[in-house]
């Protein structure tokens, strides 16, 4: 399940990819317009700005804008960044794989083979969905 600081990165991310290049906006508006707490939206920001996703500008006319094109972002690049892997589990994971504690043979575990076949699935649609074209192609 996706965490609220999932949502409202990918909501915020959404808003600014909404913004002509040469704007900025301010925390206080984005927490607005997608209904976040500041405080907590500012911690995200920091986030998303620290690992080269956004630009922050000083001043009375500052704030925030995308550090790189909308169709660069992918929706899956946002969850991992907030949420950690895709997968269900570590053994299905490609970013984070460990083997589970309980299982003695993870080349022939059938979970781990429908949990990959799911992660894969659902990676494609999340990495095809962009901040510029969010509904996959198919």
């Amino acid at each position: 399940m996706l965490s609220q600081r999932a949502k409202y990165t990918i909501r915020v991310m959404q808003e600014l990819a909404r913004c002509p290049q040469d704007q900025s906006l301010q925390a206080g508006e984005l927490a607005a317009r997608i209904k976040a707490p500041q405080h907590f939206l500012e911690g995200i920001l920091l986030d998303l700005r620290r690992e080269g996703f956004l630009i922050s500008r000083r001043g009375r006319s500052g704030g925030y804008c995308l550090a790189k094109p909308a169709d660069l972002i992918s929706i899956a690049d946002l969850i991992r960044l907030t949420d950690g892997p895709l997968a269900l589990t570590t053994c299905a994971s490609r970013t984070a794989y460990a083997q589970c504690d309980d299982c003695p043979t993870p080349d022939d575990c059938q979970l781990r083979t429908i949990l990959v076949a799911a992660r894969d699935a659902m990676a494609r649609v999340l990495e095809d969905a962009t901040l510029a074209r969010p509904f996959p192609t198919t």
